[in-house]
C-alpha cells in the first residue's frame, strides 16, 4: 500500500463535518487522523487537495481553511463563509473560490462572488462577478504563468509574474457569443481550445490556437459541427489531443430518447476525426488514458460496448458488452475500470490494459463514486448523499477484487464526498499486475439475490405447478414486480367460483339425465327405448354445454373488469419503503415499465412501432435491475 512510508489519506466530508482517515502504521485498516481532529460543522460545503497533495482546503461554513499535509496544521483561514466551490491553481500556489451570485438592497448590481486567494499568506489577489455555476472555473496553463476566464462570452488572459498580473489583461478571445475555453496541460506555452456555439443557421466550431498567437490566421486546427447544444472538452495528460462532447437537450429525428450526441477528436497537429461508434444510443462515458495515447468511450442501450481507441480514432480493442456506464484508468494507465452505477446494480470489471485481459469482477451496488489510489492499486467505492441518504458508507478494494477496508457511516448521518490525498509525478512507481488475489475481509452488508428474475408463470412450470384450465395465480403485467400487483386475489376467487359453478351445474345435468332415462312403455319397446335415450342425452349436453358456456363469459365479465383496475392502479400499489424520494422514483419506473408492456402488446400484435417507441423498449432490462435494486435497498 505504501511507498517509502508515503501513504494516500482519506478526505471526508459528512453532514456532521470534515476529517481525514489514514493507515494506522501503515497497515489496514483505515482510521481517523489523530493529528488532526475533526472539523465539527453541519455546513461544510466542500472540500479539495492541490494537484502535488502538499495542501487540502475545506469550506466549513463559517470561513475556508487551508492545510499543510506535511503537518496537518492549518496554514490559513479565508473569510469566505458562503463558499460553495474551490479549486488549486495547478501548482498549488493559488486558491480559487466560488460562491453564489446574491443581489442585496446595499448592492443592487451585487458584489463579486468568485476569489483567488495566494496560498502562502492568504492574501486576496483577484475578485470579480462570475454568475454562471456551471462553468465557475478559471483555467491555468501548468506553470500557473497564465491564468485565463470568461467574462461576457469572451475569454481574458493574465500573465502572471508573481501576485502583480492580477491587476490588468493581457489578451483577449472570442466575439461575446457565450463561447468556452480550455487550455491543455503539458508544455508551456500552452495550446488552448475555444468553442463557439453555432447561431442562426451557423455551424458550431472550435479552434485550437496555441498562446499568445490567437489571431483568426493564426489557428492550428478547426472543427465545426451542427447539433451542437452543448460541448464537453477534454484534453490528454501530454496536451496533445482534444476530445469534444456534443451533445443537444432533444433529438429533433425522434431517433433518441437521450437527445443527440456526438463525440469528434482534434490534435495539435492539426487532426481532426468523428470517432465513430458501432451502437446506437447515448454516449456513457468518455476517459483518456493517462499515456495520452489511447482513449475509452462506452456507448450505446444497455448493454452498453465499450471500445478502446487509438489517436486515429481507429479501433484498439472491444471490451463487449455488458451492464455498465462508468470508466476509470489508474494513474498509471495499466489498470481499467468499467462498471454501472446509478441506475445499474454497481457491476465492477477491472481490466489488465497491458495484456488486454479482465482479471477481476466484483459487486459495489448503490455506489455513487469511485476513484483510484495514487498508487494504482487500489480505488475506493461510497455511497453518498444526496443521491442516497440511507446505507451510507464507503470501502476500498484491491484491484484483484479482494474488499480491504469498509466503513458503514452512522444511521440517520449523512456522508456527502470521499477523495483521496492527490500526489505529483514520481513519487509512486508502476508495480507489475498479477492474477494472485489478495487475502481481504467479508462485506458486513447482506448480499443482493444473484438469481436471474423469471416470470411467475416459468417458475410455475418448473416447479410442476402449471395446469391447463387456467387455475394458477395470473403472472405480472409487468416484469420486475412482485405478483401481489396483478390482482392474483381476485383472480384466484374468481377461479374458485368457476370450479363451484361448473360442479353445480353438471349435478343438475346428471339428475334431470336420470329422470328421462326411464319413459313410459319402456319394457314394449326395448330398441325404441334405446335410440330415443341417447337422442334426448345428446340434447341435454348440447344444452349444458351451451349453459356452460354462457356461465364461463358471464363469470369472465367481474375478472376482465378486475384486471383492468388492477393494471390502473399498479404504479401506486408499490408498498411504502419510508423515503418518498425513492417511493416516487419506483413508481416512475413502474409506470415506465407499464407503457413497454403495452408497446410489446401492439408489437405482437403484428403493429409496426417508431423508432423511439423501440428505443423505449430496448431500456426494459436496465429499469427492471434498477427497479430490483431499489427494492432491495429499502
Amino acid at each position: 500500500m505504501a511507498v517509502e512510508g508515503i501513504s494516500p489519506a482519506l478526505a471526508i466530508r459528512s453532514g456532521t463535518g470534515v476529517e481525514f482517515w489514514a493507515l494506522t502504521n501503515g497497515k489496514l485498516p483505515y482510521a481517523p487522523n489523530s493529528s488532526l481532529p475533526r472539523e465539527e460543522s453541519k455546513n461544510c460545503r466542500a472540500i479539495v487537495f492541490s494537484s502535488d497533495g502538499r495542501y487540502a482546503a475545506f469550506a466549513n461554513g463559517s470561513a475556508v481553511k487551508i492545510i499543510a499535509t506535511s503537518d496537518w496544521k492549518v496554514i490559513c483561514s479565508l473569510p469566505r463563509p458562503k463558499a460553495f466551490h474551490l479549486k488549486f491553481s495547478p501548482r498549488g500556489n493559488f486558491l480559487v473560490t466560488w460562491e453564489l451570485f446574491t443581489i442585496t438592497k446595499d448592492k443592487p448590481e451585487g458584489a463579486p462572488n468568485q476569489y483567488v486567494y495566494e496560498v502562502a499568506t492568504g492574501e486576496e489577489v483577484f475578485s470579480l462577478i462570475q454568475k454562471k455555476q456551471s462553468e465557475w472555473e478559471p483555467c491555468w496553463s501548468a506553470d500557473e504563468s497564465l491564468f485565463a476566464l470568461m467574462i461576457g462570452g469572451e475569454a481574458h488572459f493574465y500573465e502572471l509574474k508573481g501576485k502583480e498580473g492580477f491587476a490588468t489583461s493581457t489578451n483577449k478571445l472570442g466575439s461575446g457569443r457565450n463561447g468556452v475555453l480550455s487550455i491543455a496541460p503539458g508544455q508551456c506555452p500552452p495550446h488552448l481550445a475555444f468553442y463557439v456555439p453555432g447561431a442562426k443557421g451557423a455551424p458550431s466550431m472550435c479552434k485550437i490556437y496555441r498562446y499568445p498567437a490567437l489571431q483568426q490566421n493564426q489557428t492550428i486546427a478547426c472543427k465545426s459541427f451542427f447539433q451542437a447544444d452543448r460541448v464537453e472538452m477534454m484534453w490528454n495528460k501530454r496536451g496533445t489531443g482534444l476530445l469534444l462532447l456534443t451533445s443537444t437537450e432533444v433529438d429533433q429525428t425522434g431517433a433518441s430518447y437521450y437527445g443527440k450526441q456526438a463525440l469528434h477528436f482534434m490534435s495539435t497537429k492539426g487532426d481532426s476525426f468523428a470517432v465513430q461508434l458501432g451502437k446506437e444510443g447515448p454516449i456513457h462515458s468518455v476517459t483518456w488514458s493517462p499515456k495520452s495515447t489511447e482513449f475509452v468511450v462506452v456507448y450505446g442501450y444497455m448493454p452498453a460496448k465499450a471500445t478502446l481507441f487509438n489517436l486515429k480514432c481507429d479501433i484498439i480493442f472491444d471490451f463487449g458488452e455488458a451492464s455498465r456506464n462508468c470508466s476509470y484508468f489508474n494513474d498509471f494507465g495499466n489498470l481499467l475500470i468499467l462498471a454501472g452505477f446509478g441506475n445499474l446494480r454497481g457491476y465492477v470489471e477491472v481490466w489488465d490494459m497491458n495484456r488486454r485481459k479482465q482479471i477481476s469482477s466484483m459487486q459495489a451496488p448503490d455506489s455513487t463514486l469511485l476513484e483510484w489510489c495514487p498508487t494504482g492499486e487500489t480505488f475506493v467505492t461510497a455511497t453518498t448523499a444526496p443521491r442516497l441518504r440511507i446505507a451510507n458508507g464507503f470501502k476500498v478494494w484491491h484491484y484483484s477484487g479482494a474488499l480491504l477496508h469498509e466503513t458503514l457511516w452512522p444511521q440517520g448521518q449523512e456522508l456527502l464526498e470521499v477523495m483521496w490525498q492527490k500526489f505529483g509525478e514520481g513519487v509512486f512507481k508502476e508495480n507489475p499486475i498479477t492474477d494472485v488475489k489478495v487475502e481481504g475481509i467479508k462485506s458486513s452488508q447482506p448480499e443482493a439475490s444473484k438469481q436471474v428474475y423469471q416470470p411467475p408463470n416459468v417458475r410455475l412450470m418448473k416447479e410442476g405447478r402449471l395446469s391447463g384450465n387456467g387455475d394458477v395465480e395470473q403472472q405480472p403485467i409487468i416484469p420486475g414486480l412482485p405478483p401481489g400487483y396483478t390482482g392474483q386475489k381476485n383472480t384466484s376467487s374468481n377461479s374458485n367460483r368457476q370450479k363451484k359453478s361448473r360442479k353445480k351445474k353438471e349435478n343438475k345435468n346428471s339428475e334431470a339425465g336420470s329422470k328421462q332415462a326411464a319413459p313410459k312403455g319402456a319394457n314394449r319397446q326395448p330398441q325404441q327405448q334405446s335410440q330415443q335415450q341417447e337422442t334426448d342425452t345428446n340434447e341435454q349436453a348440447n344444452s349444458a354445454g351451451d349453459n356452460n358456456s354462457k356461465q364461463i363469459k358471464e363469470q369472465a365479465k367481474p375478472q376482465h373488469r378486475n384486471a383492468q383496475k388492477n393494471r390502473k392502479n399498479m404504479h401506486v400499489s408499490l408498498p411504502p419503503t419510508g423515503d418518498p424520494e425513492k417511493d416516487q422514483k419506483m413508481r416512475n419506473i413502474a409506470k415506465r415499465l407499464q407503457d413497454i408492456a403495452k408497446l410489446k402488446t401492439k408489437q405482437s400484435k403484428g403493429e409496426r412501432l417508431e423508432a423511439n417507441q423501440m428505443a423505449k423498449i430496448a431500456t426494459e432490462n436496465a429499469l427492471i435491475e434498477e427497479l430490483n435494486s431499489l427494492k432491495l435497498a429499502s
